[in-house]
C-alpha cells in the first residue's frame, strides 16, 4: 500500500494557480450584461417585482380598510355602552324617586294613624 503523500510547496502553488485559472475561466464564461438571456431575465425579475409591489399596495389598503371598519365598530360598541349607562342611570335614578315616593307614602300613613 502507498502511503498518503504530503504535497509539497510547488504542489501547492500549482493548485492555486489552477484554482486562480479556474476561476477566471469560469467568470469569463459568464454573459455579459447585453445578453439576450440576461436581459429577458432582468426582464422578469423587474415583472415579478412590480407585481409583489402592486400586491402589497392592495394587502396594505385591505388592511388599512379593515382597521378603519374596526375603529367604526368599537366607536358604536363604545356609543352603545354609554347609551347603555345613560339608561341604568335613568333607570336608577327612576327606582330610587319610586322608592322614596313609597317611603313618604308611608311615612305620611304612619303620621296619619297617630293623629
Amino acid at each position: 500500500m502507498s502511503r498518503f503523500k504530503e504535497p509539497g510547496f510547488a504542489d501547492r502553488q500549482q493548485a492555486a494557480r489552477e484554482a486562480k485559472k479556474n476561476i477566471l475561466e469560469k467568470f469569463r464564461a459568464q454573459p455579459g450584461a447585453d445578453d439576450p438571456a440576461v436581459q429577458q431575465r432582468r426582464a422578469e425579475r423587474e415583472a415579478r417585482a412590480a407585481v409583489q409591489a402592486e400586491a402589497k399596495r392592495v394587502r396594505e389598503a385591505a388592511r388599512a380598510e379593515q382597521k378603519a371598519r374596526e375603529a367604526e365598530l368599537a366607536q358604536q360598541a363604545a356609543e352603545q355602552l354609554e347609551r347603555e349607562k345613560a339608561e341604568q342611570a335613568a333607570r336608577e335614578v327612576a327606582l330610587e324617586a319610586e322608592r322614596k315616593a313609597a317611603r313618604d307614602a308611608r311615612y305620611a300613613a304612619r303620621k296619619a294613624r297617630k293623629k
